[in-house]
């Protein structure tokens, strides 16, 4: 009996409270007219600041709801940890505490990140010196630093934050930062791949194991972005080889208890291999079936292709998009037969309505000037819309180089289905570029080199250059300026004003010396969208000062027209690019003629050149470069082909293992090797990503083989004269330029060749 009334008293209690809660009066505060306010516990802050917030003025009617109101609308403010409204007769009092303000944030442990980005980081969160500290905010720029490191692979890195309190109610933030190792890829594991091994698919990831590249590729460093897209490189592999029920469930991926091993595990289905029976068409073709039909080529009877097909299927819309039809649609439909492992492609073609552009509309140049971008399009306002005209109004905007990033995109105008806007936005970089350089070698001892270019001076789209050179051997100032619409239809105007000098590569202070001055204007017309023509005219003046290691040849020119002369070659040129890319090409070609003729001044010839190259894509990773050029020069009216025009062959972009410049005559007294007026090279290349670099085509290795030789002017232009290497090398658009390397061995040499197996020389080509 006692124990039942034990368990019952806490049930009578409780009531009893609630009971009591309820009986309370109400102190609601009844509205009254206020008389003054008040505001206590200021530091920082101004009182306006808080006079300005409140909902309420003196003389003016307060309510607890407008009580409720302020405490909210100072709070939001961001600068006090504590409000509270107090009323005292009439008076309203505004009791705050104010935030502490932060007076320093300091890093400390940082080495992945230098500091300059945490402090970015941090004022984007709102975490910076004379902000008020908010525990919230704080925990936030936290969490941020801790997800840029695991980015990076850093799973074990630790942050501690503290605050600590100074005076005037400030305090001192440090975030000290403990990164831990790098957290590597220690296995990759596929479970589920029977038609192509493990190996196989690995190549097909950025990501791997590591190799003896990968402290500067880091493609064993973990990366949840770089493992999606690895993802979908795998199951674009399948695709492209007719499993077309290809799926793949989300990689597992396990880190060790030291968080610095990962281990990926890849499950995947891989369906049977589907080949491809036929090819039909659905949906309005505009009565151009044949026209149409033609841009679609899968291959009949072999594996389907994803990567064809939705080739074909964006031909299609393209080909419909030229015609007008901005939002045409060509979607493939696979139809699968699994009992013959056999799929129909169709194709549901959907034209919708042609439109004409209403207006094209740029954003993001804040300095390049509307015009310079505007005369680079190809695609008119108030015309029908031409897909090919657009795209060719971005590749010509991106070749300017102006821009990091070049995006167009066409939008329907509201209300009108026949009309659309082209909208283009650009990401703008700095233009404005110099370079410094110096150089040391035995003979040259100390050169330095300098250089300050403006390609897109002021926003008008010109080209000023500015470059110096202090060489001991071959000296220079040239300044020149190039304007690529000297008139509206697209004509470019160049002018260049330099001042040379060269001089043998001994160690003499007796040596000749050759000073080469002059100026010379050029013009670039352009008659399609990938070919120019060119025409130079040029003033030189050449003077040769006498002196030790003077070649005979030379002397015999001075002898002639004495040691000062002058020639005004006029020169005309064709070139022709269809390139993907200037640094890094893969497909396409370049064609370049030129031929200079000079009838004034005591010189007269004529000289030219021919050069073509070509890339050819084996595979995605893989591709062969051809190149060739023919150099030729003759004097005319009986006069012998200066010296001073001279073509020079030997080391990177000519035949490499030989001696920069040494092929070809060699003056008899000097042995100074003194160019030619013939001179031919032929070079082959193939191209490849350096091995665990994945698919990175700004650093590439590359095996050669180069032929070619100089020949003098009274010499006979034989093949089998010329020399020849074989090699190795490196390729690397480096930021200050493209690099490369190379490791040659002759093959066909002579005894007096000057040879030089490993090669290196930045701003190179081909």
């Amino acid at each position: 009996m006692q124990s039942k009334m034990f368990r019952f008293w806490p049930h009578v209690f409780l009531l009893s409270f609630l009971w009591l809660v309820m009986a309370l009066p109400s102190y609601a505060v009844e509205p009254f007219q206020v008389k003054e306010i008040r505001v206590e516990g200021l530091q920082r802050v101004e009182a306006g600041t808080v006079y300005a917030t409140l909902p309420f003025r003196a003389g003016e009617t307060y309510t607890d709801e407008k009580g409720a109101l302020s405490i909210r609308n100072l709070f939001a403010l961001g600068v006090f940890k504590d409000v509270r409204i107090q009323t005292v007769g009439r008076d309203v009092v505004v009791v705050v505490q104010e935030r502490p303000t932060i007076s320093l944030v300091e890093f400390t442990g940082n080495k992945e990140f230098d500091k300059d980005y945490l402090v970015r980081m941090m004022r984007e969160i709102g975490l910076f010196e004379g902000r008020p500290f908010d525990k919230a905010v704080a925990d936030k720029a936290e969490q941020e630093i801790r997800r840029q490191y695991l980015s990076r692979s850093y799973f074990a890195t630790k942050i501690t934050l503290t605050a600590t309190p100074i005076d005037s109610n400030r305090v001192n933030l440090n975030l000290a930062i403990t990164e831990g190792d790098v957290a590597k890829i220690a296995e990759i594991k596929f479970v589920g791949n029977k038609a192509f091994s493990s190996g196989t698919l690995t190549d097909e990831m950025s990501m791997a194991t590591g190799n003896w590249w990968s402290w500067y590729t880091k493609n064993n460093h973990y990366s949840k972005a770089k493992l999606n897209a690895d993802i979908e490189a795998i199951r674009s592999f399948y695709l492209s080889r007719g499993y077309i029920e290809f799926s793949i469930e989300a990689p597992k991926v396990d880190i060790s208890p030291a968080q610095d091993e990962i281990r990926i595990t890849i499950s995947l289905f891989e369906g049977a291999q589907f080949q491809v029976a036929g090819v039909r068409f659905e949906g309005n073709l505009l009565g151009k079936e044949q026209e149409l039909k033609s841009n679609v080529t899968v291959d009949i009877g072999k594996p389907f292709d994803a990567e064809k097909a939705n080739e074909s299927s964006q031909k299609l819309s393209k080909a419909l998009g030229n015609l007008g039809y901005a939002f045409a649609r060509a979607e493939v439909i696979p139809v699968l037969d699994r009992v013959g492992s056999k799929v129909t492609l169709v194709f549901k073609v959907e034209p919708g309505v042609r439109a004409y552009v209403r207006r094209v509309n740029i954003s993001g140049n804040a300095r390049t000037r509307d015009e310079v971008i505007r005369r680079e399009f190809r695609q008119i306002e108030a015309s029908w819309y031409d897909g090919d005209k657009i795209r060719a109004s971005r590749d010509r905007i991106d070749r300017l180089g102006f821009f990091t990033d070049v995006q167009i995109d066409t939008q329907e105008v509201p209300g009108a289905p026949d009309q659309v806007d082209v909208n283009l936005v650009v990401v703008e970089k700095s233009t404005a570029n110099w370079s410094l350089g110096a150089g040391y070698s035995t003979a040259e001892k100390l050169s330095l080199q300098a250089g300050i270019r403006q390609e897109n001076a002021f926003g008008s789209g010109h080209y000023i250059g500015l470059n110096v050179d202090t060489s001991k051997f071959n000296r220079q100032l040239a300044i020149n300026n190039t304007d690529p619409y000297f008139t509206p239809e697209g004509v470019s105007r160049s002018t260049e004003v330099f001042y040379r000098t060269t001089k043998p590569t001994t160690l003499l202070d007796t040596d000749y010396k050759l000073i080469n001055q002059g100026v010379g204007l050029s013009f670039g017309v352009p008659y399609t969208e990938n070919d120019t023509v060119y025409f130079r005219i040029t003033y030189d003046q050449l003077r040769v000062q006498d002196g030790t290691n003077l070649p005979q040849t030379y002397k015999n020119y001075v002898q002639r027209v004495g040691s000062s002369s002058h020639t005004v070659p006029v020169s005309i040129g064709w070139g022709s690019d269809t390139r993907d890319s200037a640094l890094a090409p893969s497909v396409g070609s370049v064609k370049r003629i030129n031929v200079d003729l000079n009838v004034i001044g005591e010189s007269k010839y004529a000289k030219g050149t021919v050069q073509y190259q070509h890339y050819i894509p084996l595979s995605r990773k893989v591709t062969v470069a051809f190149n060739s050029q023919l150099d030729w020069g003759e004097g005319l009216g009986g006069n012998p082909y200066p010296f001073f025009k001279n073509f020079y062959g030997g080391g990177l972009g000519s035949v490499r293992g030989f001696e920069t410049n040494s092929l070809g005559p060699v003056d008899e007294t000097t042995k100074l090797s003194i160019g030619g007026a013939k001179a031919a090279v032929v070079s082959l290349e193939v191209l490849t990503p350096l091995p665990g670099g994945g698919n990175d085509r700004t650093l590439r290795m590359y095996g050669f083989i180069d032929v070619g030789n100089v020949f003098g002017e009274s010499q006979p232009f034989k093949f089998g004269g010329f020399k020849s290497s074989m090699g190795i090398g490196l390729s690397w658009n480096s930021p200050v330029g493209p690099l490369r390397l190379s490791f040659a061995k002759p093959i066909k040499k002579s005894s007096t060749d000057k040879l030089e197996k490993i090669q290196f020389q930045i701003g190179t080509g081909f």
